[in-house]
């Protein structure tokens, strides 16, 4: 389930940063580790685990491979989010409902 794969890559701090940066543009291996404590091989780790799960997507620009936020891996978290959203507000009122009939 691809849910699933977004979810477990996106629980590693580290992956959550690089998809943040990416997030602002398209970006090397090299500009990525700018400012992070990581080495080469762990972030070509991380990041084939963010194209995995379809959260970013390469491009090879030259002698360089450019990495950018897949808008498709998007998708998949925003119709998850919609179906979150739909569940909670009944679920919070019936709550409601139920709390105010056990102080009557």
């Amino acid at each position: 389930m691809i849910e699933t794969d977004i979810f477990k890559a996106l629980a590693d701090p580290t992956r959550r940063a690089i998809f943040e940066k990416l997030a602002g543009g398209a970006m090397n291996a090299s500009a990525l580790r700018d400012g992070m404590e990581i080495s080469q091989p762990a972030m070509s780790q991380h990041l084939a685990v963010l194209r995995k799960a379809r959260l970013v997507r390469e491009e090879r620009a030259g002698r360089f491979v450019n990495y950018e936020v897949d808008p498709e891996g998007l998708v998949v978290i925003a119709a998850w989010l919609s179906k979150c959203r739909a569940y909670w507000p009944e679920r919070i009122g019936a709550l409601k409902t139920l709390l105010k009939d056990m102080d009557a």
